[in-house]
């Protein structure tokens, strides 16, 4: 099969395209053949080497978070899917490789593809729909008439958590520029603060939730819209001692963690605040929730650009930009 690979990790060079074998497939996994694939922000951190303390990868490795492809092959103990199968997924982990014409899963992490979208669309959805549910459902518990500040609201995971927070029954508010302002809108964001012209913290107080996915001024600058047991989550960093924890890693890199969220962290406590990092996990339950919502009409992927597969790189260099409206999906097949 053809996929696109590093060998090393770097800011510069390009992925490269190889020939290779198909992937081994596990008892528990299903085969799917990739039809397309999203591209995130975190393919290019993972290739720059970003996250190799806490995301050790061996070489070469396939990058690639977002799969929507056919059953094509599946393991002896898998239960839920059959060849033929139209699914997508969130690979976990360490099994990444979604820049490729096969990717193995395991069947817990993948769900049906929702009937009423495209392959590209649904390719679209799967990390930046399950980022939105895990800070948004399962770690802030989000409810009817609470209020939500998502930062970014034009971006990929911007896009998706306002539609998601609309549909518990939040007021939403977002930053973005003014030529995205129609567009949030239309996706159900309450406020709209253009960070050009305003700053959001003079705009915003007394909400219960924020997602941030900005640097650390946005981060610091997020805890005073906040009102008093209020809730912080970033998928930006600093990384925190329970995400530490959850991934086992050795005392020396929790040390660390420690250190570069401390200040955070201490910060919110002593204005009654929790803080917490989020670095969303593959779930294929989850994904199916957000299946329904997606049949049902409550979201809509938001897709910027499509490219074709042999212009992953071009494609991933877009991305990098952060100009992108929604998210961006290469065509494989």
């Amino acid at each position: 099969m053809k996929a696109f690979v590093i060998d090393r990790y770097s800011k510069t060079d390009p992925m490269r395209i190889r020939e290779m074998s198909r992937p081994e497939v596990r008892d528990d996994d299903v085969l799917i053949e990739v039809h397309a694939a999203g591209l995130n922000l975190l393919d290019s951190k993972i290739k720059s080497g970003e996250f190799k303390l806490i995301l050790p990868y061996r070489m070469p490795l396939v990058l690639g978070h977002d799969v929507a492809g056919v059953v094509v092959q599946v393991g002896s103990r898998v239960r839920q899917f059959k060849v033929g199968d139209e699914v997508y997924s969130r690979p976990p982990d360490h099994r990444v490789g979604t820049f490729a014409e096969f990717i193995a899963v395991n069947e817990n992490d993948v769900a049906l593809k929702p009937k009423n979208i495209t392959m590209e669309e649904a390719a679209s959805i799967p990390l930046v729909g399950l980022t939105a549910w895990q800070a948004l459902v399962e770690r802030a518990h989000l409810t009817k008439g609470q209020k939500v500040f998502i930062q970014a609201g034009s971006g990929g995971v911007g896009t998706f958590a306002i539609q998601l927070a609309k549909y518990v029954g939040a007021t939403v508010a977002t930053t973005t520029s003014s030529a995205n302002t129609d567009l949030v809108k239309r996706l159900g964001a309450d406020i709209v603060i253009d960070y050009k012209k305003n700053d959001f913290e003079k705009v915003l107080q007394n909400y219960d939730v924020v997602l941030n996915s900005q640097d650390a001024t946005a981060l610091e600058k997020s805890l005073s819209v906040l009102k008093p047991g209020g809730t912080l989550i970033s998928i930006s960093g600093p990384p925190d001692p329970a995400f530490a924890k959850a991934i086992g890693a050795p005392w020396f890199v929790r040390t660390i963690i420690s250190l570069l969220s401390s200040g955070v962290r201490k910060k919110a406590t002593r204005r009654n605040l929790k803080y917490s990092f989020l670095f969303m996990q593959a779930n294929g339950k989850q994904l199916r929730e957000i299946t329904g919502l997606v049949e049902a009409g409550a979201i809509h992927p938001v897709i910027d650009r499509i490219f074709p597969f042999e212009s992953t790189n071009e494609a991933l260099t877009y991305v990098e930009a952060g100009r992108a409206k929604g998210k961006v999906v290469v065509k494989i097949k």
